[in-house]
């Protein structure tokens, strides 16, 4: 059973244009995603899909596999999934080509359970929330599970909600629900994928604006894999710089550590 990354890096974002290419320490910002996809050891291969040619011509600079989109893709799910009706692989992973963060083990922990359960047809990750800040922020996407682990919704909104707190937000006591922040790597059995991205946009995942509720609305089961590993999305030139002196302390520590 193979699994291939596909990132997909547009262009002309809102708030960040050419955010793929965004200078980040000497190097294409969607290059740092690439060079890290491809350590995963779940993954036989990692293709970029861009609809620009600045960007497919930086990747083939770096010597990165990439493929050219069409124009009209209204989300990263629909541009991976044409990438995904060439291949010849069972698995495909949606890896965001804005999280130049993100850790290949998270990768292998998303891919892992594809490789022994045969009924899987989407799966996710999430990571334990701690700080009320984060689940109070409609920038950080929070997910609730059934005992099994599979998704029962995704939300902007801080869920799930203690009624018994004025704050609503608990982390201490064994009878408490826990939080999660839900982060935006996708697993999919490649015949789902092509047939998720064919169906029409729900109302749950407009008024949301988060693909995955459209899984859901159709009645699809999402599996959610808790990992302890976090991964940081670039949406602005603040995020980027943010990330840039997590770098710089994270390399000063291991030196001093030396």
């Amino acid at each position: 059973m193979r699994a291939v990354g596909v990132i997909p890096a547009r262009y002309a974002s809102s708030r960040f244009p050419g955010k793929p290419l965004a200078d980040l320490r000497g190097r294409p910002l969607v290059q740092h995603v690439y060079e890290r996809a491809r350590r995963s050891k779940t993954l036989a291969r990692v293709v970029v899909a861009t609809d620009d040619l600045r960007i497919r011509d930086a990747v083939v600079a770096f010597g990165g596999e990439v493929q050219l989109t069409g124009l009209h893709h209204p989300s990263g799910t629909d541009r991976v999934a044409e990438v995904a009706a060439s291949l010849s692989c069972e698995i495909v992973v949606n890896i965001q080509g804005d999280e130049p963060l993100i850790e290949p083990p998270m990768i292998d922990e998303a891919v892992s359970p594809f490789f022994v359960e045969s009924d899987l047809i989407m799966g996710t990750v999430c990571r334990r929330l701690e700080k009320e800040e984060e689940w109070q922020s409609p920038h950080v996407v929070k997910v609730v599970r059934d005992r099994r682990g599979f998704a029962l919704y995704f939300s902007r909104a801080p869920i799930p909600y203690s009624r018994a707190e004025s704050s609503g937000f608990r982390v201490q006591g064994t009878d408490c629900a826990e939080y999660y922040k839900h982060i935006g790597l996708y697993v999919y059995r490649r015949d789902f994928l092509l047939t998720l991205a064919s169906l029409a946009p729900t109302p749950l995942e407009e008024t949301e604006q988060l693909e995955q509720l459209r899984a859901l609305e159709y009645g699809y089961p999402i599996r959610v894999v808790e990992t302890k590993y976090d991964s940081i999305g670039v949406d602005t030139a603040e995020d980027l710089e943010r990330i840039v002196r997590i770098e710089t302390k994270n390399e000063c520590g291991k030196g001093s550590n030396e």
